[in-house]
């Protein structure tokens, strides 16, 4: 794979730290050996949009959502549940999985603090210890995952064997049905 571009492009100057998170994952994949493409859209990251743009199945997408649990009065654990893009996240299996009290979405503040990058952006693959990454086994029926990589204007698509290498989830049925 060849080295992306890392830069916003020539009409916007560069911002330091800007694509920190985005150019940790590229280094990550190739490190690994993942075979990967780069696609670039216009910025949209919202699922359901974005997959229409990268011409895929919405089920090829990996849905990242990062969840708030309560385990009893004084623990508050963080996941990042990644679902199909066509999935619903089934908040009460999460709780179950953690033996939570409370479970809620966290926060928009708190998930991109964990995340390291924007709503909309969040990759599968946690970079913050804080973070536990619990994926759903329906991913696994993709040949290929796709998910904005850090950045609202491009994406990647990754061989979804070469994804459960490099981020290694938990793995667990967290969808409604």
């Amino acid at each position: 794979m060849t080295r992306p571009e890392t830069s916003p492009g020539p009409d916007m100057p560069p911002v330091p730290g800007k694509y920190q998170l985005y150019e940790r994952l590229i280094a990550d994949l190739e490190a690994a050996g993942a075979s990967y493409r780069l696609l670039e859209h216009p910025a949209e990251g919202r699922t359901e949009l974005v997959s229409g743009m990268r011409g895929h199945p919405v089920a090829h997408a990996a849905k990242c959502l990062i969840v708030m649990v309560k385990i009893g009065k004084k623990q508050t654990r963080y996941v990042l549940a990644v679902v199909p893009g066509d999935a619903r996240l089934d908040l009460s299996a999460v709780k179950t999985l953690l033996g939570g009290t409370y479970v809620s979405f966290a926060s928009t503040d708190k998930a991109e603090e964990l995340a390291g990058s924007v709503s909309g952006t969040v990759l599968p693959v946690s970079y913050d210890q804080r973070l536990q990454l619990v994926a759903d086994p329906t991913l696994l029926q993709a040949p290929e995952l796709f998910f904005n990589a850090a950045r609202l204007d491009r994406s990647v698509a990754v061989r979804t064997a070469d994804w459960i290498a490099l981020a290694r989830p938990q793995l667990a049925d967290i969808i409604s049905r």
